[in-house]
């Protein structure tokens, strides 16, 4: 069965972590960049989670998981010691028409979390389908080499230059090509080159003497 790749935007939605440990912690560190709103169930959490938290960046409910919990969620993630609960947390969340993950259960997941290369708003999603996420990761790490970190400042200049060329009347076509110039590789490139220069330029120091007024 073939997945389907996308991506949601949580900002605003209900999101419900069950557990409290470094998986769970995990998840909850990328919830958290998403803007959703989200509920963490556990008697006991790492300091890190409870840390969130204290700072209101999410809410924790000091307990086990009750059904009641999935009142109004629109995805849930589980990460804890009981497979029971992990089948009833499943069980009802489909019921519910909600989107459950249950951590390294494929047979109990709606989704799967890939191994992700983030770049600013460039975003690399990489799934072998809960095959194999160790794979996943190594060809993560190869992107790493491949796209580096210059890329999320270059794909912000990307957007106020393409931003400018949709607000000309162009023809289509003409349109068309000067967007797809924009993200050229050779576009990329020249970027990366005043960018080296600039780096260059910062560091090089200034050793001009300046003698007395005469």
């Amino acid at each position: 069965m073939r997945l389907f790749p996308l991506f949601l935007k949580l900002r605003g939605r209900h999101c419900l972590v069950v557990g409290g440990g470094k998986i769970s912690e995990g998840k909850v560190a990328g919830l958290l960049s998403t803007g959703a709103r989200i509920t963490l169930v556990s008697p006991e959490v790492t300091p890190r989670i409870a840390a969130w938290h204290r700072r209101g960046q999410l809410h924790w409910k000091k307990r086990k998981f009750r059904v009641t919990d999935l009142k109004g969620v629109f995805l849930v993630v589980a990460a804890t010691s009981s497979s029971r609960s992990h089948q009833v947390i499943f069980r009802q969340a489909r019921k519910r028409g909600i989107l459950c993950n249950i951590v390294d259960i494929p047979e109990l997941c709606d989704f799967y979390y890939p191994a992700v290369l983030q770049r600013g708003n460039l975003q690399i999603a990489i799934s072998t389908g809960g095959a194999s996420p160790t794979l996943a990761k190594r060809i993560r790490k190869q992107f790493e080499n491949i796209f580096g970190r210059e890329y999320g400042p270059w794909l912000k200049a990307l957007a106020r230059k393409r931003k400018v060329i949709l607000g000309r009347n162009l023809a289509p076509a003409h349109r068309m090509q000067l967007l797809e110039e924009l993200a050229a590789e050779e576009s990329f490139a020249d970027y990366r080159q005043r960018l080296l220069k600039n780096k260059r330029a910062a560091r090089t120091p200034n050793h001009a003497h300046q003698g007395p007024d005469l």
